[in-house]
């Protein structure tokens, strides 16, 4: 542990780069000490508008220096920290500027979202003063981060992460890299970045990458032609983004050494894919936005299919439990509810008390995923607790179906839900996206018969162009459903 108050160690990496090139957009090379300037000329700014610990500021930026650096800067000055990223659906923007931010920093190509906020900071204005002292203030205790689930089942909720967490963390220090990031870090030399920094997922993995020594490369999001153009070793793809990758033939291009999959499940079928069109470069990774990471799974462990179907093993300062629905730890291999408890895990949810009381129970966090650990200590996961389908009072998981019908060589991706049914009370509905050609519905359900018995078996199959995804990017059960 450090006594440095976060984000001392932020700074520390960028003086000790000096000149090194920290950030690169097209040909615009930015240094560890001009990018230390830019926090310090935000910092100013941020200090003239009044914003001091505990402040709210909500941050709608993008992949620049600067909008790193704004990041940098809010927690310099102590402030609770929440990210906006491009797209929100309207309800989803206007709730969390509910949430009590008292400032929103905003660049100017972001500046048309957020023409109805009632205190904007532009971006280029906070830059325009003179450099002030880095000293960061927050105290211990201070809310740092207000970090929103992706709302796929309703309003995003708000996870509070202290100052003490989020210096808890592992990210930007080196000395406490569990081992699956040690076999990460020298792959991160340049290190793809899109979206939007304050995005939780790209602004750590971009700040790891600093302290491997690499470089964030800005970017738009066209894989593969933004790893080709700009030389990458690294990024962070979501799964839908990976199967697109996957589909688009070839080889892997020359420079990519790492594909941080972040998101949703993996599926196995898909991974050995990419593996065999990529090489091995797969990180897969599970975790949740209350958690941070929870396991990893290196290329190194992807020897045998039971391997690559697991989301890998949690780190030493990570523990992992498997407890069933009398609380007590599962035995190996039994499936029951997912509970993590992490170094930099949230503390609550911003204004909702009952919720957080159901979530963050005595030091752990219910991740409501059911898995089982196996006898090498990888966990499997079997679904979301609400994805559990019961069919004539026998207990069905939607994840394993899914992967039963992924596995079939016609089927690009499979997504179930349960619906209700007269005669089982609840039953199992299918959607299919063709890997090419048709679908036999009457052979899928065969598959699944075999591999999982007659009730895990689809009622109705329904063959589907694409998946709808919600603006996180996940497969949209609720569209899916609605479609008809």
């Amino acid at each position: 542990m450090t006594d440095r108050p976060y984000p001392q160690v932020i700074l520390d990496l960028l003086l000790a780069a000096g000149d090194r090139t920290v950030f690169e957009e097209g040909d615009r090379h930015t240094g560890g000490a001009e990018l230390l300037a830019l926090i310090g000329r935000i910092s100013g700014g941020l200090a003239r508008a009044g914003i001091g610990p505990g402040d709210g500021v909500a941050l709608a930026v993008g992949v620049t220096a600067e909008a790193f650096a704004a990041i940098v800067a809010a927690h310099v000055a102590g402030a609770r920290v929440t990210g906006l990223r491009p797209g929100l659906p309207a309800s989803h923007l206007a709730h969390l500027l509910r949430n009590g931010d008292a400032a929103v920093i905003v660049d100017p190509a972001r500046a048309a979202e957020l023409s109805g906020a009632p205190h904007v900071l532009s971006l280029p204005e906070l830059l325009d003063g003179p450099v002030s002292e880095l000293r960061p203030a927050a105290r211990p205790g201070d809310i740092a981060r207000v970090i929103h689930t992706s709302g796929s089942t309703g309003l995003p909720k708000g996870c509070l992460q202290t100052y003490a967490a989020l210096g808890a963390g592992w990210a930007p220090h080196p000395e406490r890299w569990p081992g699956v990031i040690r076999r990460l870090a020298p792959r991160l030399r340049r290190h793809l970045v899109f979206g939007t920094l304050a995005s939780q997922v790209m602004f750590e993995y971009g700040v790891m990458a600093l302290a491997a020594g690499g470089t964030l490369v800005a970017a738009r999001p066209d894989l593969p032609g933004a790893i080709v153009r700009h030389h990458a070793t690294s990024t962070v793809i979501t799964v839908p983004k990976l199967r697109a990758l996957v589909a688009a033939g070839g080889p892997g291009p020359d420079s990519l050494r790492a594909l941080m999959v972040s998101g949703s499940p993996l599926d196995p079928a898909l991974l050995a894919d990419a593996i065999d069109r990529l090489g091995p470069v797969v990180f897969h990774g599970y975790g949740q936005t209350e958690t941070g990471m929870i396991t990893m799974l290196s290329p190194e462990e992807m020897t045998t299919s039971r391997v690559r179907s697991s989301v890998g093993r949690p780190p030493g300062s990570v523990d992992v439990e498997v407890r069933g629905e009398d609380g007590r730890v599962c035995r190996v291999g039994a499936i029951g509810e997912v509970f993590a408890r992490t170094p930099a895990q949230a503390c609550g949810y911003l204004d909702d008390p009952a919720e957080s009381a159901a979530v963050f129970v005595d030091g752990w966090v219910r991740t409501r995923d059911l898995g089982s650990i196996d006898e090498d200590g990888y966990l499997h996961l079997a679904g979301r607790t609400r994805d559990v389908i019961i069919v004539n009072a026998n207990v069905q998981y939607a994840v394993p179906i899914e992967r039963a019908l992924a596995g079939h060589p016609s089927v690009a991706e499979a997504h179930v839900v349960g619906v209700p049914s007269e005669q089982s009370g609840e039953a199992v509905r299918a959607f299919v996206v063709p890997a090419a050609g048709s679908v036999d519905c009457d052979l899928l359900r065969a598959v699944v018969r075999a591999e999982l018995g007659e009730a895990a078996v689809p009622s109705r199959i329904t063959v589907i162009a694409r998946t709808p995804l919600t603006p996180a990017g996940k497969p949209d059960k609720a569209a899916l459903l609605a479609s008809g």
